[in-house]
């Protein structure tokens, strides 16, 4: 369970029944409290050195009010996002929030959920009579704060009863236990993000192991839930063919119960920007990560700015392994993507 060293509470925070809640529970937990003006201005984070900075802002939770109410778009894996928090508290060395969220990528969770999903239901209803797709999972893993806010279990609820609402989310956390008695109906798509143990241990610092996850992941379909899986990163190292097909034989054997046509798979090669591979490299200087320009292919994203990729062939080979071993354990499931 994450256990924050300190945490930060949005002045405004406190006039919600959830931000009382949690302001009580730290104080008696003798986990220091701080007031601030803003949960986007936070002040009062140690460290003096980058990987410092971001180790402590790891252990970090701000409590605030989510004013934005317009929702960002998602392609290709849903409408629009929703936001019940922000970052993570892994600390996975490739994760593009390194860049994205700042030198001190602290744990956000925003306590007027209810004023959140009233918003989910303007937009569902804007769309109809068409389904709406929501990824509660775009910048954050919503699993390790939900001990503290229930918000997970309360949009699983909420989307539960929208006829034409669906949510999805991802998480490599495996605390899934307060979420396999909520009536979802079949409307919340639960994700995994797995990857093979070598992988794990060497890039994913602070999160369970790959044999964790996916027993998470039976418990979780075991209720009832339509479940899919993210393979990602994917990385090419000697032995890469052999383990990656490993822990596809792994998921059959854990989910062999399960109905395969319910399944989705996405898949996701590895890849990093040249920002990205600075930030990488000034808060894990010792990093193995494999970011040679020169043996990679470059290309321009769908936000403009351009990022190195496996090449090609690269890709094709990843294509042929993944494609074969999901048809021969994972027959009728759905490959969403493989970029």
């Amino acid at each position: 369970m994450f256990i924050p060293k300190r945490v930060f509470f949005e002045r405004e925070a406190l006039d919600y029944p959830l931000g009382q809640r949690l302001y009580q529970k730290f104080k008696a937990d003798k986990i220091p409290v701080t007031v601030t003006g803003s949960h986007n201005r936070v002040t009062g984070i140690p460290g003096k050195t980058p990987r410092e900075a971001y180790l402590e802002a790891k252990s970090t939770l701000v409590v605030g009010v989510r004013r934005t109410m317009q929702f960002s778009p998602c392609k290709p894996s849903a409408h629009y996002q929703l936001p019940l928090s922000t970052s993570c508290t892994g600390r996975c060395q490739y994760c593009y929030l390194n860049t994205t969220l700042g030198k001190k990528p602290y744990v956000r969770v925003y306590v007027n959920i209810e004023e959140i999903l009233q918003q989910a239901e303007n937009y569902i209803k804007n769309r109809a009579p068409e389904i709406t797709v929501f990824e509660g999972a775009a910048t954050s893993d919503p699993v390790p704060v939900e001990p503290y806010t229930g918000s997970l279990a309360r949009t699983i609820e909420f989307f539960g009863r929208q006829p034409l609402g669906r949510f999805r989310f991802v998480t490599k956390f495996t605390g899934v236990d307060t979420l396999l008695g909520v009536e979802h109906n079949g409307h919340t798509r639960f994700r995994f993000s797995i990857n093979t143990e070598r992988i794990i241990k060497s890039y994913e610092q602070g999160t369970p192991a790959a044999g964790a996850r996916i027993a998470a992941a039976g418990k979780v379909a075991g209720a009832g839930y339509p479940v899919g899986f993210l393979i990602a990163p994917v990385f090419i190292y000697p032995g890469w063919r052999e383990e990656y097909a490993q822990l596809i034989r792994s998921l059959a054997e854990e989910l062999k119960d399960i109905d395969r046509a319910n399944l989705t798979f996405e898949l996701i090669s590895h890849r990093f920007t040249l920002s990205a591979k600075k930030r990488i490299l000034e808060v894990f200087p010792e990093t193995t990560l494999p970011m040679e320009e020169s043996e990679r292919q470059f290309k321009f994203g769908q936000f403009g700015y351009g990022k190195y990729v496996y090449p090609k062939e690269t890709l094709q080979e990843m294509d042929e392994l993944f494609r074969r071993e999901l048809d021969r354990y994972f027959p009728g499931a759905k490959v969403e993507y493989l970029v």
